[in-house]
């Protein structure tokens, strides 16, 4: 018998109805292919933070000022984010990057500084990275998960802080979908109608201005600095054969860009939630992924990824510890 066929017998020989418990058992099928065993764990779970800001912030894309990003790495430090309170709640280890934002941070906070440039530019004008900064940021996301490893985490996920980081993530998400801008383009952090229309020209504008090559040139054409810190987490944490917590939009934009990079990237992805911004849908549809939950959540940081947590540990914890047929002495359906 393979792997496979042992995890799907040991799944299905426990003490419920074959399927019973759903998604559950398709996530402990998964986890058990990942780790390469029948009894698979879930070890010194880490999540990471990139934030950055964006040069086309200027062009008036996000209802947000560019200083939010600066002000929410600030709240992270201070533990009241979003993001720290799940983490805290699933006992993930938190690391936040700055890997491009506009300010900068007093030493003492606890803010890793791995800043390449002082945000992205305006694509409107110029592309968004050189080749060498964006290559600088997928390493720093390389290493922290190298590191994560080196301490012995098997299961990481990763988050983003931005302001206007929805629009380089649709601009991905066309050039590796091939879907429409009017697609791909949702509210971001509030946008009104009128807004969303005006995003959505200028973005087509970029796209028409500019014809990179390779995926890592689309990458450093039209996306960011914490995007591609995430593209080089996701790439590495394969590498290190992790499981990997995939959140919403911009999360699964750079762990698109990341499969088109290494298509095996996929295997070990929990698409975790199912974002309520215009365009995840469809990315999720052509990356042929389920998400475990439907919370109508849009928040960023990689919320949606702690929040799953609890999830991966049931899939688990349901596979290592719950009694089989034999074990228990219950008779199995003829």
């Amino acid at each position: 018998m393979t792997l496979k066929d042992q995890l799907q017998h040991k799944i299905d020989n426990k003490t419920k109805p074959l399927g019973s418990l759903g998604r559950l058992e398709e996530l402990a099928l998964q986890i058990g292919m990942v780790q390469n065993t029948l009894s698979p764990k879930i070890e010194k779970p880490a999540h990471l933070v990139f934030a950055a800001d964006h040069g086309l912030v200027d062009e008036g894309i996000s209802p947000y000022p560019k200083d939010v990003t600066w002000q929410m790495v600030m709240n992270f430090c201070a533990g009241g984010a979003s993001i720290n309170v799940f983490c805290r709640q699933n006992a993930m280890n938190l690391k936040v990057f700055d890997v491009g934002v506009d300010y900068d941070f007093p030493a003492e906070l606890p803010v890793i500084n791995a800043k390449v440039a002082n945000g992205s530019r305006n694509m409107r004008k110029e592309p968004a990275m050189t080749a060498e900064e964006c290559r600088a940021a997928m390493e720093i996301g390389a290493k922290a998960v190298r590191e994560e490893a080196a301490k012995g985490c098997n299961t990481i996920g990763c988050g983003e802080m931005g302001i206007g980081n929805t629009s380089p993530s649709s601009l991905l998400m066309h050039k590796f979908t091939g879907l429409s801008l009017e697609d791909c383009t949702g509210r971001g952090s509030g946008l009104n109608d009128e807004q969303v229309d005006r995003k959505t020209r200028i973005l087509k504008e970029i796209a028409a201005k500019y014809k990179p090559g390779t995926p890592e040139e689309v990458l450093a054409t039209f996306g960011g600095l914490e995007i591609a810190a995430m593209t080089g987490a996701y790439l590495e944490a394969k590498k290190q054969n992790m499981l990997i917590l995939i959140d919403g939009f911009i999360a699964t934009a750079a762990v698109l860009t990341a499969i088109q990079l290494d298509p095996e990237v996929k295997d070990n992805c929990v698409f975790c939630h199912g974002s309520d911004e215009k365009g995840h849908e469809l990315m999720l549809q052509h990356l042929g992924a389920k998400p475990l939950l439907q919370l109508g959540m849009r928040l960023g940081e990689g919320s949606g990824a702690a929040v799953a947590m609890p999830l991966v540990k049931s899939a688990v914890n349901f596979l290592n510890e719950m009694s089989s047929m034999d074990d228990a002495g219950v008779s199995n359906k003829d």
